[in-house]
């Protein structure tokens, strides 16, 4: 069965090869990566089972960052690091104080 980050022999579009400048906040999440890596929390292969089981909908909507991060946040609840409470308290914390800053992107809206 293929899953839907398995896209060999498919027909697409060309692939862009182009740089682009990483985000402060991709930056972070590929420097977590490196570190909760370095330090054994969860390996390669288990990251790609996480990104690879994100499901069709999740794959082909978020961003290849957005995808490490959804996996990593189901790798702290798995591996009882983090609780999903924790996580939303946060992200509850950070969106409040970038809306009041006015740094909040429109798209992402203040929620409670």
């Amino acid at each position: 069965m293929r899953g839907p980050h398995d896209v060999g022999g498919l027909p697409d579009g060309p692939v862009s090869t182009e740089l682009h400048d990483l985000s402060f906040w991709e930056k972070q999440i590929d420097g977590l990566r490196a570190v909760i890596g370095a330090k054994g929390i969860v390996t390669t292969h288990e990251n790609r089972r996480y990104v690879e089981g994100l499901g069709d909908d999740a794959y082909e909507t978020l961003t290849y960052y957005e995808r490490w991060t959804a996996a990593l946040a189901r790798q702290m609840i798995e591996k009882n690091i983090l609780t999903q409470a924790e996580i939303d308290a946060r992200v509850r914390e950070i969106r409040e104080r970038l809306a009041a800053s006015g740094e909040l992107a429109p798209e992402f809206g203040a929620q409670s």
